[in-house]
């Protein structure tokens, strides 16, 4: 499958000092990281499916998953990646509804399945995105790059029944 998509030039000019201070903010969406098209390769058949995408970034996975069929909602809490995400979908003639949010608040609505790439980039995000997964889908994809804070992620939901992620690990960690 092939997507046309619009990417910041100069991701590291994103960085807003203001931002970082107030909430340790960093432009992490602007980059395509690797996992984000792993997890895009092993989506299974989604076609039908309402999918949810947890810090969807430049939403690569959000994207093949419609293009595939499923109904899908992309969240991140970075406004301007949600913007690019929606202009994207309408380059590529797809529907996703792109929404910002903080995966730190939890929300009620109900997916089929729910997918999450490389969001382990922070020690403070670990539990979170575990709990939003859980309360999100039954069944959950998570995209692994090799950052410090995935093994407690994995011992975390190893004792979950009500989540068994799949994990995609990438052959070398991340730059």
């Amino acid at each position: 499958m092939e997507l046309a998509l619009l990417r910041p030039e100069e991701p590291e000019a994103l960085i807003d000092e203001d931002a970082f201070e107030h909430d340790e903010f960093l432009p992490y969406w602007a980059e395509l990281w690797p996992a984000a098209l792993a997890l895009a390769e092993a989506l299974p058949d989604v076609r039908g499916l309402r999918v949810v995408e947890l810090g969807c970034g430049l939403g690569v996975t959000s994207l093949v998953a419609a293009a595939r069929g499923a109904e899908v909602v992309a969240t991140d809490w970075a406004e301007a990646a949600i913007e690019l995400l929606r202009r994207n979908a309408t380059r590529n003639g797809l529907h996703v509804q792109a929404v910002v949010r903080d995966w730190r608040e939890p929300w009620h609505e109900r997916f089929d399945l729910a997918v999450a790439a490389d969001v382990l980039y922070e020690q403070r995000n670990v539990e979170p995105v575990l709990a939003r997964l859980r309360e999100l889908a039954p069944v959950a994809l998570v995209g692994l790059a090799g950052r410090p804070y995935e093994q407690e992620f994995l011992q975390l939901a190893a004792p979950a029944q009500q989540l068994a992620p799949r994990v995609i690990r990438l052959a070398s960690p991340p730059q």
